[in-house]
């Protein structure tokens, strides 16, 4: 399993930030086979982490023309920096 973690500065939050962000979430679990999804917000910080099968469902993820549309405003409209890190999970255990 892999989780991709995802850390912003936000610069601007607005209603179609917020509607992206529904819909996108609703994509990576219905058509790319994300298994579990959460985010926070703290002031300006942002930080989600989704977890997924394998590497390929990232990628593929990642290349879906409305998660690029959304890439590009979130460069150009939505955060100050941001930084994504994608690892492997070699190990988990929890009392669920």
């Amino acid at each position: 399993m892999y989780a991709v973690i995802f850390t912003a500065t936000m610069k601007l939050v607005d209603d179609e930030y917020l509607q992206m962000a529904n819909q996108l979430r609703e994509l990576a679990f219905s058509e790319f086979g994300c298994l579990e999804f959460t985010s926070s917000t703290e002031g300006e910080k942002e930080i989600a982490i989704s977890y997924w099968p394998t590497k390929q469902h990232i990628l593929n993820w990642k290349q879906h023309p409305l998660h690029q549309t959304a890439q590009a405003l979130g460069k150009s409209r939505w955060y100050q920096n941001y930084r994504v890190q994608v690892v492997k999970i070699e190990h988990e255990y929890g009392n669920l």
